[in-house]
């Protein structure tokens, strides 16, 4: 399975995620960040049809409180997870993988919640905004990390490439990609550039920065 980790900036629009479809072909999966598809997951069901993707990530339903949604949407358009964020964490099969989603702070509020422990081949952890300090970067990537040591599992996670948190006027873009042991895939720390990662292989591909798209 070959991923496609975006780090698109905040719009309103999809345009960052069509002419990423658009100009990385072959790929199975994209995964972008908490919120990114803003209300616009018609669209998004369009585009994962026309391209034969699955596509990994957040959108919101503005008028609703918590207002972000988990989202993943198979290769014909259908809505195969949908959850709202807080609740409890949900498994799908997609390409042969057991797949999960877990919403920026998640991470550290409630971690995997199941009543079951369960066995994922890969937990995407979609982050709305960039870290507000360094600390906080160390802090999630290595909860990240030991969660993929304790649930063995492959774990990835994408920001946006700006957003900031209520009043900080930091914002570090974070992306990382953990093996099934905890080790280091990559850690991207204010390196915005979409990557390709092979499941497979356990190639990563660094492509091209958005901002050329």
């Amino acid at each position: 399975m070959k991923i496609l980790l975006l780090q698109p900036r905040l719009e309103d629009a999809l345009s960052q995620l069509r002419e990423a479809l658009h100009d990385y072909p072959g790929i199975d999966a994209v995964v972008f960040p908490e919120g990114y598809l803003n209300e616009n997951v018609e669209e998004a069901r369009k585009l994962a049809e026309q391209h034969g993707v699955i596509l990994i990530g957040g959108y919101r339903k503005l008028q609703e409180r918590p207002k972000d949604q988990a989202i993943i949407i198979g290769r014909s358009g259908e809505i195969a997870l949908n959850r709202v964020k807080y609740s409890d964490t949900a498994f799908i099969s997609q390409a042969g993988l057991t797949v999960g989603i877990m919403l920026c702070d998640e991470l550290v509020l409630q971690g995997v919640k199941s009543e079951e422990f369960p066995s994922p081949d890969l937990i995407v952890h979609c982050i709305g905004v960039g870290m507000f300090s360094k600390e906080q970067f160390d802090e999630w990537t290595g909860l990240a990390q030991e969660m993929a040591r304790t649930y063995c599992t492959y774990m990835i996670g994408v920001s946006h490439a700006d957003g900031f948190y209520r009043d900080s006027t930091v914002s570090i873009p974070i992306a990382y990609a953990f093996d099934r042991e905890g080790n280091v895939i990559f850690i991207a720390e204010n390196d915005t550039r979409p990557r390709t990662w092979d499941t497979v292989s356990n190639e990563v591909i660094v492509r091209q920065t958005l901002e050329t798209l």
